[in-house]
């Protein structure tokens, strides 16, 4: 177990010094051995993990499905809660911060740049299939329109604030593009219960610290025995 936990440990310090390295320089420019040098560990220690750059790149870019989301009574707040995770980890993840400019760069060559944006699509799909079966949605609203409408303004939001602020103001923006959607996909009395207050996305990745905490105590115990 030890030693397992060990690998994953490196395995995921690997993935930050990548997602560090490709989110400055981008797929093209950067290298094994810009990565390398972020790390105290050899070349075959890199390797033992992933095989090549492309390796590498392809696990990064797919890190944003790895975005934890916790189940709501209401569907679009779960749906809420997600974006506005999303938009707190993209300030502080070395990862998920390489994983965007992968997936917006037109020279990342040989990537399948459209993973990220078919797994939000197929992600706000889902929660919204559960919205309209519980009635939260308005009748006219098309399930995947809405969630490639969201996943794509998303996006758009997402770079305007990397270019503005350096991401700093991107929850703020992204309640804002909710509080302008929600309305006309949202019936009336559900929307009035929606929770889009400014510390919301605070609040929910210190309830999904305090759960995967618990998890790891009752991994622990269970290692114990």
């Amino acid at each position: 177990m030890a030693t397992q936990e060990r690998g994953l440990a490196t395995r995921r310090m690997i993935l930050e010094a990548a997602g560090s390295v490709f989110a400055e320089r981008g797929y093209s420019a950067a290298t094994v051995a810009d990565v390398l040098k972020r790390l105290n560990l050899t070349r075959g220690a890199v390797y033992f993990h992933f095989s090549s750059k492309e390796e590498l790149a392809r696990c990064v870019l797919a890190s944003q499905a790895d975005i934890s989301s916790i189940a709501r009574d209401i569907k679009l707040q779960e749906l809420i809660d997600l974006g506005l995770v999303f938009a707190c980890q993209l300030t502080r993840d070395p990862v998920l911060q390489g994983s965007v400019r992968l997936s917006l760069e037109l020279d990342s060559v040989g990537l399948d740049r459209k993973l990220p944006f078919r797994n939000w699509v197929d992600r706000n799909h889902q929660i919204l299939e559960q919205a309209r079966t519980q009635g939260e949605l308005r009748p006219h609203v098309d399930l995947l329109e809405t969630a490639e409408l969201l996943c794509s303004c998303f996006t758009g939001v997402q770079l305007f604030s990397q270019v503005m602020t350096g991401w700093m103001d991107l929850e703020t923006r992204i309640r804002v593009l909710l509080k302008h959607v929600l309305p006309s996909i949202t019936e009336p009395s559900i929307l009035v219960q929606l929770d889009l207050s400014p510390d919301r996305g605070l609040k929910v990745g210190a309830e999904l610290s305090a759960l995967a905490a618990a998890d790891e105590r009752v991994e622990a115990e269970h290692g114990d025995c």
